[in-house]
């Protein structure tokens, strides 16, 4: 499959899929405590997408069984919700979701501090969330599709993270994964050029040790390998004649 160039009706179906992803992020956002179970966190994703009239695009994909993923802490990705996993003072908590709105995807993430968290955890966050429009400043036309996986690299080497390396944003559009693939770490080839009608989810998951992963029992649950703390934080972009614009990223 190619990289797709959305028409112009195609990208006001996104804007709309990224609009709605927004506020259930923002939704969300107001739900997380101490003391909630992540399934809990998945029953009510799915209900907030489905009042909106629109699919989880995450439930079932590939037999992944829940709405949404949670990961906890040294959880980077793909955390299946449970109902005895409950929340607890200090954790981090990452929140991956999608929805399907007429036929197009959006895909968005972001770590919550659940009470209050550490200095560390608190800066680990703000490193990898500041990292992503470090990258989209690089997500212009003409400039090359490394060259917004440079520019997260460059941002977080500084402060001795580990990028994780075998996970990687991408394409998005009637497909949740398209090409190209979009790495967060440094290349050295340019990859493709980036033109006008594009969509990417771009994703930096960042740990506080190092960037090896393992995957757990469930073969969906992805930890860093020293079982450090891990930060996600991913939007939906739109390639443009002039600024990138973050379609799951509404005011």
């Amino acid at each position: 499959m190619a990289v797709t160039i959305k028409s112009e009706r195609e990208i006001e179906l996104m804007r709309e899929a990224g609009r709605l992803l927004s506020q259930v992020h923002e939704k969300l956002a107001e739900i997380i405590r101490p003391g909630i179970s992540t399934l809990d966190i998945d029953r009510i994703c799915e209900e907030i997408i489905r009042s909106y009239g629109c699919t989880p695009n995450f439930l079932h994909y590939q037999g992944y069984p829940a709405s949404v993923c949670v990961s906890v802490n040294e959880e980077v990705v793909h955390g299946i919700p449970r109902k005895d996993h409950i929340l607890q003072e200090g954790d981090i908590v990452s929140l991956d979701t999608g929805l399907i709105y007429k036929g197009y995807h959006s895909d968005a993430a972001r770590t919550h501090a659940v009470g209050q968290i550490s200095a560390e955890a608190q800066k680990l966050m703000d490193v990898t969330k500041q990292s992503f429009f470090e990258g989209i400043k690089m997500a212009r036309a003409g400039r090359h599709l490394h060259d917004i996986s440079n520019a997260i690299a460059a941002y977080v080497k500084p402060y001795g993270y580990g990028i994780v390396k075998d996970l990687v944003g991408h394409g998005i559009g009637t497909h949740l994964h398209e090409p190209p693939h979009i790495p967060n770490y440094a290349v050295r080839r340019r990859g493709i050029r980036l033109r006008p009608g594009m969509t990417l989810a771009i994703e930096p998951m960042i740990n506080m040790g190092t960037g090896d992963v393992e995957w757990l029992d469930d073969d969906w649950t992805v930890v860093s390998a020293d079982h450090s703390l891990s930060a996600h934080y991913e939007n939906t972009v739109l390639i443009t004649e002039g600024e990138p614009e973050i379609l799951t990223l509404c005011k």
